[in-house]
């Protein structure tokens, strides 16, 4: 092979893989920073608080925790059968946690934890809330990729383990915790029928870009305890709305 096509030939393979890691996040679950809240027009539902929910779940080398937070009001707007807008507010000190009994005495110590500056800081911050920045049509090319995690025996679970069976959309939106607001994207499946909208997603969060950071895993100290929290959170919605 000649000099000139070894040059031509190295350009285009650069230039390929420049492409797939420029074009790669785009398809699948990412954080990034906080974009322009949509304000599109159509009809407006509102949400149905009892019905709806934002699980959480939480991950160390010894166990696991989970549990859901509470949506206390929020809207979605649609034009036709698309959302163009929407909005959800989350009741911090509403938190409950699933995985023990709520007379267990380590259950009030877990929740107060949660609620503490080390985590939510509920006493500064008591919602979290939601915005849609963009929605768009999942393709039949697109992915959802998994990151590496540190292995034990309650490694978190995998975006690909979360994710819907069939997601029909791409989400955006800003999430706002503990006075932080970061861009969040992840595959949802959404239907529009009988007049009520239902949104269905399940992906991963690092929870130390919104600022909590106790027990962080990037922490030498921590891994070498192995005492550790894993900075992926899990995160699981299932959000219905109404005329």
């Amino acid at each position: 092979m000649n000099m000139k096509l070894i040059k031509q030939t190295g350009l285009f393979v650069a230039a390929g893989l420049l492409a797939f890691a420029c074009g790669a996040p785009n398809n699948t679950v990412e954080t990034s920073e906080a974009q322009e809240v949509a304000s599109g027009q159509g009809n407006t539902y509102t949400i149905n608080a009892a019905s709806s929910t934002f699980g959480w779940r939480g991950y160390k080398p010894a166990g696991e925790h989970f549990g859901t937070i509470p949506a206390t009001q929020g809207t979605v707007t649609l034009a036709g059968d698309s959302i163009t807008a929407g909005s959800f507010t989350f009741d911090i000190p509403g938190l409950k946690i699933e995985d023990m009994p709520a007379e267990d005495e380590n259950y009030g110590k877990l929740y107060g934890h949660l609620q503490s500056p080390d985590f939510f800081d509920a006493a500064s911050h008591p919602t979290a809330t939601f915005e849609i920045t963009a929605v768009e049509p999942f393709q039949s090319g697109d992915i959802v990729a998994d990151k590496d995690e540190r292995a034990s025996e309650h490694t978190p679970k995998h975006d690909t383990e979360l994710a819907p069976a069939n997601p029909t959309h791409w989400i955006s939106g800003n999430l706002t915790m503990r006075g932080t607001t970061k861009n969040i994207k992840f595959p949802a499946t959404v239907s529009v029928e009988n007049g009520t909208v239902s949104a269905k997603a399940g992906f991963n969060i690092d929870r130390t870009e919104w600022g909590l950071t106790y027990g962080n895993e990037a922490d030498p100290a921590n891994i070498a305890k192995d005492q550790f929290i894993y900075n992926t959170v899990s995160v699981v919605l299932d959000v219905t709305a109404s005329e």
